[in-house]
């Protein structure tokens, strides 16, 4: 089972107006912040739970900044505060490990297949 967008947007508004998440809405937030990094890749399975650990917080302690005027996809409002809190449980773990780099592949290797960092 996954998030549907309308039903997480329905959830998201029944609990602005209650200023107080309901349970589905807390689910599904899980959900997203679990499933949203299945993408990224790690050497050690606990960077994984330490970097979703940080989505998860900043998922929870930011949930009521969503704004229904404005959109109506809070799927992706809330997916972007999941990548935001990987990144920021990323550069905790590991400071300055990739500072000033950005990686074309995604795989690190030095052949020459392409540019690897900028």
């Amino acid at each position: 089972m996954y998030v549907k967008p309308k039903e997480f947007y329905d959830e998201i508004c029944i609990s602005l107006k209650q200023k107080q998440l309901t349970k589905k809405a807390e689910g599904m937030l899980i959900l997203i912040a679990q499933r949203a990094n299945t993408r990224l890749s790690y050497e050690n399975p606990m960077d994984r739970e330490d970097c979703i650990a940080f989505a998860l917080l900043d998922l929870f302690k930011y949930w009521d900044r969503f704004n229904p005027e404005k959109t109506t996809n809070a799927f992706a409002f809330y997916t972007q505060i999941a990548k935001n809190g990987y990144a920021k449980g990323w550069n905790k773990l590991h400071p300055g490990k990739y500072k000033g780099t950005i990686s074309l592949t995604g795989k690190g290797s030095t052949d020459s297949e392409g540019i690897y960092s900028i």
